[in-house]
């Protein structure tokens, strides 16, 4: 089973109850498709990482605002390696900016009976000198609050870890460590939290143990919720998959669930989406009068260190020592980690969901490289003047003779 949660700007056609939301400007729906685009991408090689049997959820949003207020301080190859990694080569530091502005004032108040909150935060070490011109946009355009702290000091773990605990509103407690390390200087952060209650909700009384049948084909017994009466949902049936759309709300805020068919799986599921194919299916979704409706009763808790993924969508130099993020300070620096957590709890009331990025700076280390032969590795003896090769060879283990 995959599945989305997320919103609809142009509106329910059937929630005369819910007011009409302001119409996108051309910049937000620019970032709107870069976010979804990237989206895609993250989940096909976070899913690709993970293997076939992990759960896997992840926040698009927020990984996206977390790295868009780091991109603030990027310049050079750093920053088109990261701009293209979020899929927002074509756009300006000033379309991204007031797009993000207005996306966080727009999501947050589109749906009076669905809670979503966005948040953003900047702390970094006493002393370092950051340019006030990134604090300010920082500031000006994801709203963030940023302070100082002595990292040294144990409070400022708990400082830090206390505004995600607070933002995410208990399901995520910690996103730094107890002891802040020697080397980080700044951890620029996103939290979201997201609390909607079904349009039309499950009975409880429904619900009841079932199996699960899992992808190796092994069964698992779930709480599974079951509606069976007045059960109309938008749905869409694609090569792969069938899809229904489950309402929040005034129906601006939905949970899409993608269903591989007998002979799809939900890793060639997860393959074929892009722009495109998404695009199709959320424009594609048309009511429909189903029999019965059933999906688990869960909650699920994942986490991840998204440096490999970044880097195999092009951002790998923002982590090595030719970063450029000068645009924060007049010091070398680069990211050393980006570490997302998620929350998701799904009963018969509605969906309640968390997350909280954070994106680690660290100095880049002036000590020089070390090279350490400790595995197998390729042997070569050269005369230097005419380049011959006078032996070749592989050493598998040092040992064997």
């Amino acid at each position: 089973m995959f599945f989305g949660l997320g919103c609809d700007s142009t509106g329910p056609e059937d929630a005369a109850d819910a007011p009409p939301p302001r119409p996108l400007t051309a910049a937000e729906d620019q970032v709107v498709d870069a976010d979804n685009a990237f989206g895609l991408t993250l989940l096909r090689s976070t899913v690709d990482t993970e293997g076939t049997s992990k759960n896997v959820f992840l926040s698009p949003i927020s990984v996206s605002m977390a790295l868009g207020m780091t991109l603030n301080g990027a310049r050079g190859e750093t920053r088109s390696g990261m701009k293209a990694a979020l899929e927002k080569q074509d756009l300006s530091p000033t379309d991204i900016n007031d797009a993000y502005r207005g996306l966080i004032d727009l999501l947050e108040g589109l749906d009076p009976n669905v809670e979503v909150a966005l948040a953003n935060s900047i702390w970094y070490r006493e002393g370092l000198p950051v340019k006030q011109a990134f604090i300010d946009t920082n500031r000006a355009h994801f709203d963030a609050e940023v302070e100082a702290l002595d990292f040294a000091d144990p409070s400022a773990s708990d400082r830090i870890n206390g505004w995600v605990n607070d933002q995410t509103r208990g399901n995520i407690e910690k996103i730094v460590p107890s002891q802040i390390p020697s080397n980080p200087v700044m951890y620029l952060i996103n939290a979201i939290y997201f609390n909607g209650p079904w349009r039309d909700q499950f009975d409880p009384s429904n619900t009841a143990p079932e199996p699960f049948h899992r992808g190796d084909g092994s069964t698992v017994s779930v709480p599974m919720m079951e509606k069976t009466k007045n059960v109309v949902h938008p749905t869409y049936q694609a090569e792969q998959f069938r899809a229904v759309d489950i309402a929040y709300g005034d129906s601006l805020y939905s949970m899409t669930v993608l269903l591989p068919h007998e002979d799809a799986s939900v890793q060639s599921v997860v393959d074929s989406l892009d722009t495109e194919t998404w695009t199709e299916m959320t424009s594609g979704l048309s009511p429909q009068s189903l029999s019965r409706l059933k999906m688990p009763r869960f909650t699920l808790r994942y986490g991840k260190t998204l440096n490999d993924v970044l880097k195999d969508l092009g951002m790998g130099v923002a982590f090595t020592g030719r970063a450029n993020f000068r645009g924060i300070a007049d010091l070398s620096l680069a990211i050393d980690k980006a570490n997302h957590k998620t929350f998701l709890r799904v009963d018969e009331e509605g969906t309640e969901a968390s997350a909280a990025t954070s994106v680690e700076i660290e100095p880049i280390s002036s000590a020089p490289p070390s090279f350490v032969v400790d595995q197998p590795f390729v042997v070569a003896i050269r005369e230097h003047h005419s380049g011959t090769s006078l032996f070749l060879g592989t050493i598998m283990d040092p040992t064997a003779g």
